[in-house]
This record gives C-alpha cells, sequence and structure tokens, in this order.
C-alpha cells in the first residue's frame, strides 16, 4: 500500500465518528480529498463529496460509509454511573472491560465499560450471555451531579483503541465497517483523476449506514441530491477463512484473495460486467458474494434512487466484523481502489447501463 494512502488510513481509522456524530472522521476525508480533487463539499445530512471530471458524463457516485458504531449515553444513575444504548448493531459480549472516549461538549472523556466481576456472578449464570442492559461506563465520577458535569444524556462514546498492523500486510482497528469503505472511494478517486479519467466520478463518504435500515441513511438523501448514472458501493463483507465459520452458509471469501464483487439483484448486470472486464484488464484477482435479495450496504437505497441508479458493490473482506479489533489485509484495499480507478477510466460519454 502507498504511503499517503496508509496514513490517511491510520488517521481515519483512529477519527471517532459514531453514525449520527461522525465530523471528526468526515474532516480528516475532507482534508485529503480537497488536495486533489476539482470540488468537496458536505450536506446537511452531514455526507460529504469531493469531486473531479464535473461536465462530463457519465456521472458516477463512489460511496463508502464513514460513520462506526458506538455507544449512546441515556441514563446516569445516582452514584454517576452512565447505561447506554447501542448505536448500530454490538455483540454485547465483545463489549465487557473495555476502555472507551466519550464525545462531549468539552472534549473527550474516558471510561470503562462494568460489569459485575466472575466471582459475583452465580455459577449459573456464569455461561449466559451479557446483555447491553446489563452494562455500564464507569467514568470515575462519584455521584450523578458530578457526571453530569462531564457528560450530557446523547452523548456518544466509541472503544478506545488505535490501529495496529499486523504481519503479512493486516492490520485491524474497530471502525474499520466501514472507513475503509471511504478510504477506498477517496484512493480510487484519485488513482482515476490520475489516469485522466473522462466521467464526472463522485466519492462520497455517506452518514449513518448503521443506523439507517430501511431509510437508507446518508447514501438515500446523498443519492437523490446527486442524481447519479451510476454508482459503485464500496464495503465490508464477511471473511470466512477463520474458524467456526461455516461456508456452506456465508460462503467462500478470504482476507487476501482480493476484493468481493456481488451477484444479485441490487448489482446492476451491466455495472457488474464492466467490473470484470476492468480487473481482467488490470490483473485483479476478485472474489464473488451471491447475494439474491438485499444487500445489507448503502447499495440497498442507492440503487431504488429517483429512477433508479446501476449499481454494482466492491467489498473488503473484514474478519471480526462490529468488533473492537476487525482485520483486513492491505493488499485487498490496494486493489479494490485500483480496481474501481481502472473501471472509472474505461467510461466515457456513450457508456450505457441499461440491461440488454
Amino acid at each position: 500500500m502507498k504511503s499517503a494512502m496508509r496514513d490517511v488510513l491510520t488517521r481515519l481509522l483512529d477519527a471517532p465518528g459514531p453514525s449520527g456524530f461522525e465530523t471528526d472522521a468526515a474532516a480528516v476525508w475532507r482534508e485529503e480529498t480537497e488536495s486533489f480533487a476539482e470540488r468537496t463539499w458536505t450536506d446537511v445530512y452531514g455526507n460529504t463529496f469531493a469531486s473531479i471530471g464535473e461536465g462530463a458524463s457519465p456521472t458516477v457516485m463512489m460511496a463508502g460509509h464513514i460513520d462506526e458504531i458506538g455507544l449512546m449515553v441515556h441514563h446516569v444513575d445516582d452514584d454517576g454511573y452512565l447505561w447506554v444504548k447501542s448505536v448500530g448493531g454490538w455483540d454485547p459480549q465483545v463489549l465487557v472491560g473495555q476502555r472507551v472516549e466519550l464525545l462531549t461538549r468539552n472534549g473527550p472523556v474516558v471510561g470503562v465499560i462494568g460489569r459485575r466481576a466472575i466471582h459475583l456472578i452465580e455459577r449459573d449464570d456464569r455461561d449466559k450471555a451479557v446483555k447491553m442492559k446489563e452494562l455500564w461506563l464507569d467514568i470515575g465520577a462519584e455521584s450523578a451531579e458530578e457526571a453530569r458535569e462531564m457528560v450530557d444524556l446523547g452523548d456518544t462514546a466509541v472503544i478506545r483503541s488505535d490501529t495496529i498492523h499486523l504481519e503479512n500486510g493486516r492490520f485491524a482497528a474497530r471502525s474499520i465497517d466501514d472507513r475503509i469503505g471511504a478510504v477506498t472511494v477517496l484512493e480510487a478517486l484519485r488513482r482515476a483523476e490520475q489516469k485522466g479519467a473522462d466521467c464526472h466520478a463522485v466519492s462520497v463518504a455517506t452518514t449513518q449506514e448503521e443506523i439507517g435500515y430501511k431509510s437508507g441513511g446518508g447514501a438515500s438523501t446523498s443519492t437523490f441530491g446527486l442524481d447519479p448514472d451510476a454508482a459503485v458501493v464500496v464495503d465490508v463483507t464477511h471473511a470466512t477463512d477463520h474458524p467456526s465459520v461455516d461456508q456452506t452458509e456465508h460462503g467462500d471469501v478470504e482476507l487476501g484473495d482480493g476484493p468481493v464483487l456481488t451477484r444479485g439483484a441490487v448489482v446492476n448486470p451491466v455495472m457488474l460486467e464492466r467490473m470484470r472486464e476492468a480487473a481482467e484488464a488490470a490483473g485483479i484477482d476478485v472474489q464473488y458474494l451471491a447475494e439474491p435479495a438485499s444487500s445489507g450496504t448503502d447499495a440497498d437505497s442507492i440503487y431504488t434512487s429517483r429512477a433508479g441508479v446501476a449499481t454494482a458493490i466492491v467489498s473488503i473482506p473484514d474478519r471480526y466484523m462490529h468488533s473492537p479489533n476487525q482485520m483486513v489485509s492491505e493488499d485487498d484495499v490496494e486493489a479494490a481502489a485500483e480496481l474501481i480507478s481502472e473501471f472509472l477510466v474505461r467510461l466515457d460519454a456513450d457508456t450505457e447501463f441499461i440491461p440488454r
């Protein structure tokens, strides 16, 4: 991976930004795109855009959501403990004993996630899964009054951790889903600009995907406003190459074997074929994932926007998704950015996306 790409990736992964509170992460993304994009802007939903080739056609949107899962304070008890709700889909088991950073009006506040020590749990209950409602945040406060001077209801928190680099070009971070997609669309735009792409390409760091569900989050509003002809959504997908995963149920996706192209109802067949052609031309190995209905990504709201948007999904294999230490391969990220840039440079004003 190029050093510039690795640097922005690390800064973005370490920036806090739970769904609905993405401004710090978006600022890192915007600062980097301003160094090469023709225009950057942010809408009222917090989506951040960077474009090249304005006035050309077709208009292609590349979306990677910049929010991450987190926690939100919803109650402060008399002893100063904070009780939280999930922002996005957590497995509470991975939260026990973690350190957190709360994002408050006066700056970050640190704390830990508390639970009874195993010695204090009844033997019959020790093997039972912990529930979110059984966990609390301890910020060291000794009373509700002291805690409320530090934290407001509705403040959010993220796991306090830094990006780590492992062997064989692999790295782990809490926010890989989907900062890795936001970096990929940024880098794809940079490379397309350097290669002289002859289309209007717009990368978007979308917001609120983790809580958007059927409303589509920021992808829905940004697509409606941009009105693109085509879109490439970059997100993570489950790597199934670790112990205890049934590949007959979840598919065969391996870390380091290349980006994943989705086939299914959400994906426009012309877009998929053009992605395949770009991969072959660039000598990029790709993997495939079958999704007969919804994809669980921003693509679900993008492809039905207005009169429809021809959409493709490029995914990065991710181990341990929605945990404090998700893991991906630098090679897969690099290949995904190169694949999308190659796809962009092969477009022109005569390109059509209607299946025939």
